[in-house]
């Protein structure tokens, strides 16, 4: 990185949005991206256009419809409680008689547009289940 690290090069800035360094020149003509010079004349890319580019990407994207999927355990309900602060967020699920708790990023509550009383779908993928066995008041021989 150069300028103090605020600024890529073409090639890394393509590499970064996974197109090539002529598409970054186009979009540079079309307006669509900022592109500073150095004194010697070579193109850098701010970081902050490199990440517009990225999250307008994101917000844009059309995920294609879900037609399978290996996970049994979705569990429909409302979300009942969000706690937020600037890196992870705390969303609560009720669920039928199962209280749902998951722990995410604040920028996915966000992007999801999460709020208390949405409907949700909770899916549950575990790699490690444990069992466990209360005690009774009989000796199990």
């Amino acid at each position: 990185m150069s300028d103090i690290g605020r600024h890529l090069r073409v090639g890394q800035a393509a590499e970064i949005l996974g197109v090539t360094v002529e598409t970054l020149r186009r979009w540079e003509a079309d307006s669509r991206l900022a592109v500073e010079r150095t004194t010697g004349g070579q193109r850098q890319v701010p970081i902050a256009e490199v990440s517009r580019l990225l999250a307008e990407r994101r917000r844009d994207r059309r995920d294609r419809p879900i037609v399978a999927q290996s996970a049994r355990n979705r569990f429909a309900g409302i979300v009942t409680r969000i706690e937020k602060d600037t890196v992870a967020a705390v969303v609560e699920v009720a669920a039928g008689p199962h209280r749902i708790v998951s722990l995410m990023t604040a920028e996915a509550v966000i992007e999801m547009g999460l709020v208390v009383g949405d409907e949700a779908i909770c899916v549950v993928k575990a790699t490690n289940v444990i069992v466990e066995v209360p005690s009774s008041k009989e000796n199990r021989s």
